[in-house]
Protein backbone atom coordinates (compact mmCIF):
# COMPACT_ATOMS: atom_id res chain seq x y z
CA UNK A 1 0.00 0.00 0.00
CA UNK A 2 2.29 1.47 -1.32
CA UNK A 3 3.73 3.92 1.81
CA UNK A 4 5.61 5.37 -0.82
CA UNK A 5 5.67 2.56 -1.80
CA UNK A 6 2.48 2.91 -3.23
CA UNK A 7 2.20 -0.74 -2.90
CA UNK A 8 -1.26 -0.62 -1.51
CA UNK A 9 -0.15 -2.07 1.75
CA UNK A 10 -0.17 1.25 3.48
CA UNK A 11 -2.77 2.53 5.71
CA UNK A 12 -5.78 2.75 3.49
CA UNK A 13 -7.59 5.00 5.95
CA UNK A 14 -4.58 6.97 7.08
CA UNK A 15 -1.74 8.83 5.47
CA UNK A 16 1.23 7.34 3.74
CA UNK A 17 4.57 7.64 5.45
CA UNK A 18 7.78 8.41 3.67
CA UNK A 19 10.28 5.59 3.41
CA UNK A 20 13.79 6.34 4.56
CA UNK A 21 16.42 6.03 1.83
CA UNK A 22 19.45 4.16 3.15
CA UNK A 23 22.75 4.73 1.28
CA UNK A 24 24.02 1.68 -0.62
CA UNK A 25 27.42 1.95 1.08
CA UNK A 26 25.78 1.58 4.48
CA UNK A 27 23.68 -1.38 3.32
CA UNK A 28 26.73 -3.06 1.77
CA UNK A 29 28.86 -2.71 4.88
CA UNK A 30 26.20 -4.10 7.20
CA UNK A 31 25.15 -6.94 4.91
CA UNK A 32 28.71 -7.96 4.05
CA UNK A 33 29.56 -8.23 7.73
CA UNK A 34 26.54 -10.42 8.32
CA UNK A 35 27.21 -12.80 5.44
CA UNK A 36 30.91 -13.20 6.19
CA UNK A 37 30.37 -13.96 9.85
CA UNK A 38 27.37 -16.25 9.34
CA UNK A 39 24.42 -16.65 11.66
CA UNK A 40 24.77 -15.19 15.11
CA UNK A 41 21.94 -16.83 17.03
CA UNK A 42 20.56 -20.27 17.74
CA UNK A 43 17.09 -20.71 16.29
CA UNK A 44 14.36 -23.24 16.84
CA UNK A 45 14.52 -25.50 13.76
CA UNK A 46 10.73 -25.67 13.57
CA UNK A 47 9.98 -21.95 14.01
CA UNK A 48 10.41 -19.50 11.13
CA UNK A 49 9.81 -15.77 10.87
CA UNK A 50 8.31 -13.65 8.09
CA UNK A 51 8.84 -9.90 8.43
CA UNK A 52 6.53 -7.57 6.52
CA UNK A 53 4.87 -4.15 6.69
CA UNK A 54 1.37 -5.49 7.40
CA UNK A 55 0.67 -3.26 10.37
CA UNK A 56 -2.82 -2.50 9.08
CA UNK A 57 -5.19 -4.76 11.03
CA UNK A 58 -6.77 -6.30 7.94
CA UNK A 59 -3.50 -7.06 6.18
CA UNK A 60 -1.95 -8.42 9.37
CA UNK A 61 -4.90 -10.76 9.83
CA UNK A 62 -4.89 -11.89 6.20
CA UNK A 63 -1.16 -12.60 6.32
CA UNK A 64 -1.55 -14.37 9.64
CA UNK A 65 -4.17 -16.68 8.14
CA UNK A 66 -1.89 -17.40 5.18
CA UNK A 67 1.02 -18.25 7.47
CA UNK A 68 -1.14 -20.60 9.55
CA UNK A 69 -2.19 -22.49 6.44
CA UNK A 70 1.37 -22.63 5.09
CA UNK A 71 2.77 -23.65 8.47
CA UNK A 72 0.32 -26.53 8.63
CA UNK A 73 1.18 -27.58 5.07
CA UNK A 74 4.94 -27.49 5.74
CA UNK A 75 4.82 -28.90 9.28
CA UNK A 76 6.42 -25.85 10.90
CA UNK A 77 5.44 -22.77 12.89
CA UNK A 78 5.64 -19.46 11.01
CA UNK A 79 5.61 -16.27 13.04
CA UNK A 80 4.70 -12.89 11.56
CA UNK A 81 6.61 -9.76 12.49
CA UNK A 82 5.10 -6.54 11.12
CA UNK A 83 6.76 -3.12 11.21
CA UNK A 84 5.67 0.18 9.59
CA UNK A 85 6.61 0.35 5.92
CA UNK A 86 8.73 3.46 6.41
CA UNK A 87 10.84 1.60 8.98
CA UNK A 88 11.15 -1.80 7.36
CA UNK A 89 14.48 -1.28 5.60
CA UNK A 90 16.22 0.26 8.60
CA UNK A 91 14.75 -2.47 10.84
CA UNK A 92 16.10 -5.13 8.50
CA UNK A 93 19.54 -3.54 8.56
CA UNK A 94 19.57 -3.44 12.35
CA UNK A 95 18.66 -7.12 12.36
CA UNK A 96 21.42 -7.81 9.85
CA UNK A 97 23.99 -6.09 12.05
CA UNK A 98 22.89 -8.22 15.03
CA UNK A 99 22.73 -11.35 12.84
CA UNK A 100 19.05 -11.87 13.57
CA UNK A 101 17.46 -11.48 10.14
CA UNK A 102 14.05 -13.08 9.53
CA UNK A 103 13.81 -16.14 7.32
CA UNK A 104 11.55 -14.35 4.82
CA UNK A 105 11.70 -10.60 4.29
CA UNK A 106 8.97 -8.78 2.41
CA UNK A 107 10.36 -5.68 0.71
CA UNK A 108 8.82 -3.05 -1.49
CA UNK A 109 10.06 -3.87 -4.99
CA UNK A 110 11.68 -0.44 -5.31
CA UNK A 111 13.87 -1.19 -2.27
CA UNK A 112 14.92 -4.71 -3.23
CA UNK A 113 17.76 -3.73 -5.64
CA UNK A 114 19.61 -1.92 -2.84
CA UNK A 115 19.56 -5.03 -0.64
CA UNK A 116 20.33 -7.36 -3.56
CA UNK A 117 23.25 -5.28 -4.82
CA UNK A 118 24.78 -5.44 -1.35
CA UNK A 119 24.67 -9.25 -1.46
CA UNK A 120 21.92 -9.48 1.12
CA UNK A 121 19.50 -11.74 -0.78
CA UNK A 122 19.58 -15.27 -2.21
CA UNK A 123 18.33 -15.71 -5.82
CA UNK A 124 15.10 -17.67 -5.56
CA UNK A 125 15.86 -19.95 -8.49
CA UNK A 126 18.96 -21.13 -6.60
CA UNK A 127 16.55 -22.31 -3.92
CA UNK A 128 14.27 -24.20 -6.29
CA UNK A 129 11.56 -21.63 -7.03
CA UNK A 130 10.52 -21.04 -10.65
CA UNK A 131 8.82 -18.25 -12.59
CA UNK A 132 6.41 -20.52 -14.46
CA UNK A 133 3.13 -18.74 -15.30
CA UNK A 134 4.46 -15.37 -14.14
CA UNK A 135 4.43 -12.58 -16.78
CA UNK A 136 7.82 -11.20 -17.77
CA UNK A 137 7.01 -7.76 -16.37
CA UNK A 138 6.30 -9.24 -12.95
CA UNK A 139 9.44 -11.39 -13.09
CA UNK A 140 11.40 -8.21 -13.82
CA UNK A 141 9.57 -6.58 -10.92
CA UNK A 142 11.25 -9.04 -8.56
CA UNK A 143 14.60 -9.19 -10.35
CA UNK A 144 17.88 -7.33 -10.20
CA UNK A 145 20.95 -7.79 -12.39
CA UNK A 146 19.24 -10.61 -14.28
CA UNK A 147 18.54 -12.63 -11.12
CA UNK A 148 15.14 -13.31 -9.60
CA UNK A 149 15.18 -12.33 -5.93
CA UNK A 150 11.57 -11.52 -5.05
CA UNK A 151 8.30 -13.38 -5.57
CA UNK A 152 5.16 -11.28 -5.78
CA UNK A 153 1.88 -12.70 -4.55
CA UNK A 154 -0.13 -9.84 -5.96
CA UNK A 155 0.67 -6.63 -7.78
CA UNK A 156 -1.08 -3.35 -8.29
CA UNK A 157 -0.88 -0.32 -10.50
CA UNK A 158 -2.71 2.94 -11.04
CA UNK A 159 -5.93 3.49 -12.94
CA UNK A 160 -8.50 6.19 -13.65
CA UNK A 161 -11.38 6.17 -11.18
CA UNK A 162 -14.49 8.17 -12.07
CA UNK A 163 -17.82 9.11 -10.56
CA UNK A 164 -20.39 7.46 -12.80
CA UNK A 165 -23.25 9.74 -11.75
CA UNK A 166 -21.24 12.89 -12.38
CA UNK A 167 -20.16 11.84 -15.87
CA UNK A 168 -23.65 10.59 -16.74
CA UNK A 169 -25.32 13.85 -15.68
CA UNK A 170 -22.83 15.80 -17.81
CA UNK A 171 -23.40 13.48 -20.76
CA UNK A 172 -19.69 12.69 -20.96
CA UNK A 173 -17.91 9.47 -21.82
CA UNK A 174 -14.94 8.12 -19.90
CA UNK A 175 -11.85 9.68 -21.53
CA UNK A 176 -9.27 7.47 -23.23
CA UNK A 177 -6.74 10.02 -24.55
CA UNK A 178 -4.97 13.02 -23.05
CA UNK A 179 -6.99 15.45 -25.14
CA UNK A 180 -10.23 13.79 -24.08
CA UNK A 181 -9.22 13.79 -20.41
CA UNK A 182 -8.24 17.46 -20.52
CA UNK A 183 -11.52 18.41 -22.20
CA UNK A 184 -13.61 16.21 -19.89
CA UNK A 185 -11.85 17.44 -16.75
CA UNK A 186 -12.44 21.05 -17.78
CA UNK A 187 -16.15 20.44 -18.35
CA UNK A 188 -16.50 18.67 -15.01
CA UNK A 189 -14.80 21.45 -13.06
CA UNK A 190 -17.62 23.39 -11.44
CA UNK A 191 -17.84 25.27 -8.17
CA UNK A 192 -15.85 23.44 -5.51
CA UNK A 193 -15.53 20.35 -7.68
CA UNK A 194 -12.41 19.77 -9.78
CA UNK A 195 -12.48 17.61 -12.87
CA UNK A 196 -9.51 15.51 -11.81
CA UNK A 197 -7.46 14.78 -8.70
CA UNK A 198 -3.97 13.31 -8.63
CA UNK A 199 -0.94 13.36 -6.37
CA UNK A 200 2.02 15.52 -7.36
CA UNK A 201 3.38 15.82 -3.84
CA UNK A 202 7.05 15.89 -2.99
CA UNK A 203 7.27 12.21 -2.09
CA UNK A 204 7.20 8.83 -3.82
CA UNK A 205 3.42 9.03 -4.22
CA UNK A 206 3.81 11.85 -6.73
CA UNK A 207 6.54 10.06 -8.68
CA UNK A 208 4.48 6.88 -8.76
CA UNK A 209 1.59 8.87 -10.26
CA UNK A 210 3.81 10.61 -12.81
CA UNK A 211 5.26 7.42 -14.29
CA UNK A 212 2.15 6.49 -16.37
CA UNK A 213 2.28 9.90 -18.05
CA UNK A 214 6.06 9.79 -18.54
CA UNK A 215 6.20 6.22 -19.82
CA UNK A 216 3.08 6.36 -21.99
CA UNK A 217 4.56 9.46 -23.66
CA UNK A 218 7.77 7.59 -24.53
CA UNK A 219 9.96 9.03 -21.78
CA UNK A 220 11.80 7.15 -19.09
CA UNK A 221 13.89 7.56 -15.98
CA UNK A 222 17.25 7.20 -17.75
CA UNK A 223 16.92 10.66 -19.34
CA UNK A 224 14.77 13.00 -17.30
CA UNK A 225 15.53 16.02 -19.48
CA UNK A 226 14.10 14.44 -22.65
CA UNK A 227 11.26 16.13 -24.59
CA UNK A 228 9.01 13.16 -23.79
CA UNK A 229 9.37 13.58 -20.03
CA UNK A 230 8.94 17.36 -20.35
CA UNK A 231 5.80 16.78 -22.44
CA UNK A 232 4.29 14.65 -19.68
CA UNK A 233 5.02 17.29 -17.06
CA UNK A 234 3.68 20.00 -19.36
CA UNK A 235 0.44 18.02 -19.56
CA UNK A 236 0.11 18.17 -15.78
CA UNK A 237 0.84 21.89 -15.94
CA UNK A 238 -1.89 22.35 -18.56
CA UNK A 239 -4.45 20.63 -16.32
CA UNK A 240 -3.42 22.90 -13.48
CA UNK A 241 -3.62 25.99 -15.71
CA UNK A 242 -7.11 24.96 -16.87
CA UNK A 243 -8.23 24.87 -13.25
CA UNK A 244 -9.05 21.17 -13.61
CA UNK A 245 -6.56 20.30 -10.86
CA UNK A 246 -6.50 21.88 -7.43
CA UNK A 247 -3.43 23.97 -6.59
CA UNK A 248 -3.13 21.70 -3.55
CA UNK A 249 -2.17 18.89 -5.93
CA UNK A 250 1.50 19.65 -5.18
CA UNK A 251 0.91 18.71 -1.55
CA UNK A 252 -1.48 15.77 -1.86
CA UNK A 253 -0.69 12.15 -1.16
CA UNK A 254 -2.71 9.41 -2.82
CA UNK A 255 -4.78 9.14 0.36
CA UNK A 256 -5.59 12.85 0.07
CA UNK A 257 -6.66 12.33 -3.53
CA UNK A 258 -9.01 9.57 -2.48
CA UNK A 259 -10.48 11.76 0.25
CA UNK A 260 -11.22 14.48 -2.31
CA UNK A 261 -12.89 12.02 -4.67
CA UNK A 262 -15.03 10.50 -1.94
CA UNK A 263 -16.11 13.95 -0.74
CA UNK A 264 -17.32 14.86 -4.23
CA UNK A 265 -14.56 17.44 -4.69
CA UNK A 266 -13.18 15.62 -7.73
CA UNK A 267 -15.07 13.92 -10.54
CA UNK A 268 -12.16 11.68 -11.53
CA UNK A 269 -8.92 10.63 -9.89
CA UNK A 270 -5.74 8.72 -10.55
CA UNK A 271 -5.33 6.12 -7.81
CA UNK A 272 -4.87 2.46 -7.02
CA UNK A 273 -6.91 -0.55 -5.92
CA UNK A 274 -5.85 -0.14 -2.30
CA UNK A 275 -8.57 2.52 -2.13
CA UNK A 276 -11.39 0.20 -3.22
CA UNK A 277 -12.45 -0.98 0.24
CA UNK A 278 -12.76 2.63 1.40
CA UNK A 279 -14.65 3.62 -1.75
CA UNK A 280 -17.11 0.78 -1.30
CA UNK A 281 -17.80 1.91 2.26
CA UNK A 282 -19.08 5.28 1.02
CA UNK A 283 -22.86 5.05 0.65
CA UNK A 284 -24.24 6.50 -2.55
CA UNK A 285 -20.89 6.65 -4.33
CA UNK A 286 -21.19 4.93 -7.72
CA UNK A 287 -17.67 4.71 -9.11
CA UNK A 288 -16.07 3.07 -12.10
CA UNK A 289 -12.51 2.29 -13.15
CA UNK A 290 -10.71 2.56 -16.49
CA UNK A 291 -7.19 2.51 -17.85
CA UNK A 292 -5.27 5.77 -17.59
CA UNK A 293 -5.70 7.83 -20.80
CA UNK A 294 -2.82 7.89 -23.27
CA UNK A 295 -1.26 10.68 -25.39
CA UNK A 296 -3.03 9.46 -28.52
CA UNK A 297 -5.41 6.67 -29.46
CA UNK A 298 -3.68 3.35 -29.93
CA UNK A 299 -0.83 4.02 -27.47
CA UNK A 300 -0.22 1.61 -24.62
CA UNK A 301 -1.11 2.88 -21.16
CA UNK A 302 2.05 2.00 -19.27
CA UNK A 303 1.68 2.25 -15.52
CA UNK A 304 3.97 1.37 -12.61
CA UNK A 305 3.86 -2.00 -10.94
CA UNK A 306 3.53 -1.73 -7.19
CA UNK A 307 3.46 -4.20 -4.38
CA UNK A 308 5.60 -6.17 -2.02
CA UNK A 309 7.86 -9.07 -2.90
CA UNK A 310 8.94 -12.00 -0.76
CA UNK A 311 12.71 -12.48 -0.48
CA UNK A 312 15.13 -14.80 1.32
CA UNK A 313 17.87 -12.92 3.21
CA UNK A 314 21.41 -14.23 2.89
CA UNK A 315 22.01 -15.46 6.44
CA UNK A 316 24.59 -18.14 5.73
CA UNK A 317 22.27 -20.91 6.96
CA UNK A 318 21.60 -22.92 3.82
CA UNK A 319 19.02 -25.27 5.32
CA UNK A 320 16.88 -22.48 6.73
CA UNK A 321 17.17 -20.59 3.43
CA UNK A 322 15.77 -23.63 1.58
CA UNK A 323 12.86 -23.87 4.00
CA UNK A 324 12.27 -20.13 3.65
CA UNK A 325 11.92 -20.66 -0.09
CA UNK A 326 9.29 -23.33 0.58
CA UNK A 327 7.40 -20.83 2.72
CA UNK A 328 7.47 -18.35 -0.17
CA UNK A 329 6.35 -21.07 -2.57
CA UNK A 330 3.32 -21.69 -0.38
CA UNK A 331 2.50 -18.01 0.21
CA UNK A 332 2.75 -17.34 -3.54
CA UNK A 333 0.82 -20.44 -4.56
CA UNK A 334 -2.13 -20.01 -6.93
CA UNK A 335 -4.91 -20.42 -4.37
CA UNK A 336 -3.18 -18.23 -1.79
CA UNK A 337 -2.74 -15.54 -4.45
CA UNK A 338 -6.44 -15.63 -5.30
CA UNK A 339 -7.47 -15.44 -1.66
CA UNK A 340 -5.09 -12.59 -0.92
CA UNK A 341 -6.03 -10.69 -4.09
CA UNK A 342 -9.75 -10.88 -3.33
CA UNK A 343 -9.13 -9.61 0.20
CA UNK A 344 -6.83 -6.76 -0.81
CA UNK A 345 -8.27 -5.79 -4.23
CA UNK A 346 -4.91 -6.46 -5.87
CA UNK A 347 -4.18 -8.54 -8.99
CA UNK A 348 -2.63 -12.03 -8.65
CA UNK A 349 0.89 -12.27 -10.04
CA UNK A 350 0.36 -15.75 -11.48
CA UNK A 351 -1.49 -15.75 -14.83
CA UNK A 352 -3.64 -18.78 -13.95
CA UNK A 353 -4.60 -17.26 -10.62
CA UNK A 354 -5.31 -13.93 -12.34
CA UNK A 355 -7.68 -15.62 -14.78
CA UNK A 356 -9.74 -17.00 -11.89
CA UNK A 357 -9.60 -13.65 -10.09
CA UNK A 358 -11.07 -11.82 -13.11
CA UNK A 359 -14.21 -13.95 -12.89
CA UNK A 360 -14.58 -13.11 -9.21
CA UNK A 361 -13.82 -9.38 -9.42
CA UNK A 362 -15.19 -8.26 -12.82
CA UNK A 363 -15.52 -4.64 -11.65
CA UNK A 364 -11.72 -4.43 -11.63
CA UNK A 365 -11.21 -5.85 -15.13
CA UNK A 366 -9.64 -2.58 -16.32
CA UNK A 367 -7.02 -2.95 -13.62
CA UNK A 368 -5.99 -6.33 -15.01
CA UNK A 369 -5.52 -4.71 -18.42
CA UNK A 370 -3.44 -1.94 -16.91
CA UNK A 371 -1.24 -4.47 -15.09
CA UNK A 372 -0.57 -6.33 -18.35
CA UNK A 373 1.43 -3.37 -19.71
CA UNK A 374 2.80 -2.09 -16.39
CA UNK A 375 6.47 -2.23 -15.44
CA UNK A 376 8.79 -1.88 -12.51
CA UNK A 377 10.21 1.47 -11.46
CA UNK A 378 13.63 -0.10 -10.92
CA UNK A 379 13.81 -2.16 -14.13
CA UNK A 380 16.14 0.29 -15.92
CA UNK A 381 18.01 2.03 -13.11
CA UNK A 382 18.06 -0.53 -10.32
CA UNK A 383 19.34 0.79 -7.01
CA UNK A 384 19.61 4.31 -8.50
CA UNK A 385 15.82 4.64 -8.47
CA UNK A 386 15.85 6.47 -5.13
CA UNK A 387 18.06 9.19 -6.64
CA UNK A 388 15.80 9.49 -9.68
CA UNK A 389 12.72 9.71 -7.48
CA UNK A 390 14.15 12.45 -5.29
CA UNK A 391 15.17 14.46 -8.37
CA UNK A 392 11.70 14.15 -9.89
CA UNK A 393 10.03 15.14 -6.63
CA UNK A 394 12.00 18.37 -6.62
CA UNK A 395 11.22 18.98 -10.30
CA UNK A 396 7.46 18.66 -9.72
CA UNK A 397 7.48 21.20 -6.96
CA UNK A 398 9.35 23.70 -9.14
CA UNK A 399 7.53 23.13 -12.44
CA UNK A 400 4.02 23.09 -11.00
CA UNK A 401 4.61 26.34 -9.16
CA UNK A 402 5.91 28.32 -12.13
CA UNK A 403 9.26 27.11 -13.49
CA UNK A 404 9.42 25.65 -17.00
CA UNK A 405 9.34 21.87 -17.22
CA UNK A 406 12.54 21.90 -19.28
CA UNK A 407 14.50 23.86 -16.67
CA UNK A 408 13.20 21.80 -13.75
CA UNK A 409 13.91 18.50 -15.47
CA UNK A 410 17.34 19.61 -16.69
CA UNK A 411 18.30 20.30 -13.09
CA UNK A 412 16.81 16.96 -12.06
CA UNK A 413 18.94 15.11 -14.62
CA UNK A 414 22.06 16.93 -13.47
CA UNK A 415 21.25 15.95 -9.90
CA UNK A 416 20.94 12.28 -10.83
CA UNK A 417 24.11 12.34 -12.94
CA UNK A 418 26.16 14.00 -10.21
CA UNK A 419 24.73 11.76 -7.49
CA UNK A 420 23.70 14.73 -5.37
Amino acid sequence: MTEPSPDGRTRRRGRRTRRIAVPLTVVSAIVAGTVLSGCGRQQDPDVYTVMNSSTDESYHRWDGDTLKRCGKELGITIEQQSVPASQLMTKALRMASSKSLPDVLQLDASEMPTFAEAGGLIPLKDLGLTTTDIPDGIVDFGSYGGKYYGAARTVNTLALFYNKDTLDKAGLAVPTTWDEMRETAAKLTQGKRYGLALSAGGAEDGVFQFTPFMWSNGGDETKLDSPEVAGALDYWKALLKDGSLSKSTVNWTQADVNDQFMAGNAAMMINGPWQVETLNAKKGLDWGIAEIPVPKAGDDSVGPLGGGILTVPNTGDGEREKKAAEIIGCMAGEQEQITYALNSWMVPANTKAAAVWRTKAPELAALAGQVSTARSRTAKVGARWSSVSLALQSAFQSALTGESSEAALSRAQQRVTSGN
